[in-house]
């Protein structure tokens, strides 16, 4: 009688235990569902910018496109309102118009440089862009992006001599 009470026991114990890692079991299979319920993530639409919608059109490139809090912006370089190269020749003066016309795309972001994650240089003289590179200091004034610099042999027109890209992390 004393071994069928015991073996009562030791069945009832494991049937218990079973049942308990069976319901904790179904629980953390509930949860989880109930995790990946929640986990959906909306598709998020470009937001196209123009700086210059006539030459851009012309060119065939938007300046710049949002999408989240990612924003890729496209080389900027030295030109007027119509396309035309300005400061030609004069590289410090060059780079000055691009940190001017990106300030202004960040800007219609409500963005600054203190955003920007990655800059991207391109310079058809690479010594004179590294003599008048200080100006970026006036840029940058709470530390400098990640990025490269390139000389390349020309850029879009043979006036440029330097062109700048951006991406740019906007905390929200």
């Amino acid at each position: 009688m004393r071994r069928i009470t015991t073996r009562l026991t030791i069945i009832a114990v494991l049937s218990a235990t079973a049942f308990t890692i069976q319901s904790c079991d179904q629980k953390e299979k509930e949860v989880i569902k109930e995790v990946e319920k929640e986990v959906v993530v909306a598709p998020e639409k470009p937001e196209y910018f123009l700086l210059r919608p006539e030459v851009e059109k012309a060119y065939g490139y938007s300046h710049a496109v949002k999408i989240g809090n990612s924003i890729k912006i496209s080389g900027a370089v030295s030109m007027d309102e119509e396309g035309n190269p300005t400061a030609i020749g004069d590289i410090e003066q060059q780079m000055k118009n691009c940190y001017a016309d990106l300030e202004k795309i960040l800007n219609h972001f409500d963005c600054t440089f203190d955003d920007v994650v990655k800059e991207d240089i391109f310079t058809t003289d690479m010594a004179q862009m590294l003599e008048k590179s200080a100006y970026r200091a006036e840029v940058y004034q709470n530390g400098f992006p990640t990025g490269s610099w390139l000389e390349v042999k020309g850029l879009a027109l043979p006036e440029f001599m330097v062109e700048i890209e951006l991406e740019v992390h906007k905390s929200e």
